[in-house]
């Protein structure tokens, strides 16, 4: 097996993709390696995490005066007692014509009362006893049942009125724990709808980051889709230059000339 010597020819022979492929591989690559940097370009500096990081939605005026309201529903779950001016309190809730109503209603017996004395006193006369121990005990006995029926008729009113007062006041603990349920609710809502908008934002943000990565990525994947040899190659022959012909060679080279144009002329035999 022949040795190559210094003088042989060596070609080199290198198979390149389709200019269209290759000029879209040059320009891809250095994206990525600037990406891989932490820049696309110049205002591209890294992915901002700050710019997407996750809010959450502060609570809404309704969902505030809600709370602040339910602060003060303690006064109306205790005892309720208290004076009228204490908020919460029973005697809040008593009605202000309350001692009206009793008054007229004490005065209205009295009347029918005095009207029984003097009823009970014309028939002792008619009797002729008037003025006896009989009457004096039937008068007494009459007060007696008066006074008993007074006293019984007041404290029912008063009663009365306390029991209105009681449920007055649990009929507003009910309305206004259901009026804070509803402003809850109503809150919520808005705070849902608020929250959405900054999950919305957040998402954009985000995308927004993740661009550069995305429009590269996608760029890469139509680019790794290329099957190899979908497209025509071309292919570049190289041979480096011959060595130069030594002395000898050049010598024997111009003798062989000079000796085929003598012969031409007939100088040599």
């Amino acid at each position: 097996m022949a040795v190559p010597s210094e003088f042989d020819t060596v070609s080199t022979q290198i198979t390149k993709p389709s200019p269209v492929i290759e000029g879209s591989l040059s320009n891809f690559l250095p994206f990525i390696d600037m990406l891989s940097k932490g820049a696309v370009d110049s205002s591209f500096s890294g992915i901002n995490t700050a710019a997407y990081d996750p809010k959450v939605a502060d609570q809404t005026q309704l969902q505030i005066d809600a709370q602040n309201a339910a602060a003060g529903l303690g006064s109306l779950v205790g005892t309720g007692a208290g004076p009228a001016s204490q908020a919460g309190s029973i005697a809040s809730y008593m009605s202000p014509y309350q001692q009206q109503v009793i008054d007229a209603s004490l005065a209205e017996f009295d009347r029918n009362a005095a009207i029984q004395n003097v009823g009970l006193r014309d028939s002792a006369i008619q009797a002729g006893a008037y003025g006896g121990g009989r009457e004096g005990v039937q008068l007494a006995e009459m007060q007696r049942g008066n006074n008993m029926n007074r006293a019984q008729l007041q404290s029912q009113l008063l009663n009365q009125g306390f029991l209105d007062a009681r449920q007055s006041r649990a009929s507003d603990l009910a309305a206004q724990q259901g009026l804070g349920t509803y402003q809850s609710q109503m809150g919520a809502g808005l705070q849902g709808f608020e929250q959405a908008r900054k999950d919305a934002d957040q998402i954009a943000a985000r995308e927004a980051e993740f661009a550069p990565f995305t429009q590269l990525g996608l760029v890469g994947q139509q680019l790794a889709q290329i099957q190899p040899g979908a497209f025509p190659t071309q292919t570049v022959g190289y041979a480096p230059p011959a060595a130069p012909a030594s002395p000898m060679s050049q010598f024997l080279g111009a003798g062989a000339g000079i000796g085929g144009m003598m012969g031409k002329l007939g100088l040599m035999g």
